[in-house]
């Protein structure tokens, strides 16, 4: 079944419309929830979530990309279940993770930050549309999906180390693309005026 049809079950408010999503995403919506919290029980708890949560906005939404619209989903709902329970302890590999894009990307939290939320999201975009396929899926798979370098080593088929070697550089690369696009200078113009 695809994206359209399940989107118009949960629009007829038939059940059925977990059932669909789970058998085409759930595998996946699992895996990220997975990457984020490592255990399962907490996972599960946040895809279930998900699924509750897609059901309450469809209708009124329509997302043109079911997938992404899940995956989303379940990634925020599993964030917020990871800082819940690690606000005193750390989860090395997400945590690492973020570590990682820490000097490209610093962190804010506050809600007038959402149009630099959307530049930010956009230049990044338009960036994994300059690198290679093998970095665009590193990069994704590490700081989107949470996946530790060994996993995503073994995926590639590389050693630990070049694909850490190849995320360094990535990284390296996004700051510099940022720069370029003048995104640092509209964040720090953008925090004098708060």
């Amino acid at each position: 079944m695809n994206d359209s049809k399940i989107i118009d079950l949960f629009f007829e408010r038939s059940e059925q419309a977990i059932v669909e999503l789970a058998d085409l995403y759930g595998n996946q919506a699992m895996r990220i929830a997975q990457n984020v919290l490592h255990n399962g029980h907490d996972a599960e708890e946040c895809v279930n979530d998900a699924y509750l949560s897609v059901w309450n906005n469809i209708p009124p939404n329509r997302p043109s990309h079911l997938q992404a619209y899940l995956y989303k989903i379940v990634k925020n709902i599993a964030l917020n279940r990871f800082d819940y329970n690690t606000s005193k302890k750390r989860n090395s590999n997400f945590d690492i993770a973020l570590d990682e894009l820490q000097d490209c990307i610093p962190a804010y939290k506050t809600v007038e930050t959402e149009v630099m939320e959307h530049e930010l999201r956009d230049a990044i975009n338009a960036f994994l549309g300059t690198l290679s396929k093998e970095d665009r899926i590193s990069f994704v798979a590490r700081y989107w999906m949470g996946e530790s370098v060994e996993r995503i080593a073994d995926k590639m088929g590389y050693s630990p180390r070049n694909v850490a070697v190849r995320l360094f550089r990535v990284r390296a690369k996004l700051k510099k693309y940022l720069k370029g696009s003048g995104y640092y200078e509209k964040r720090d113009a953008f925090q004098c005026c708060q």
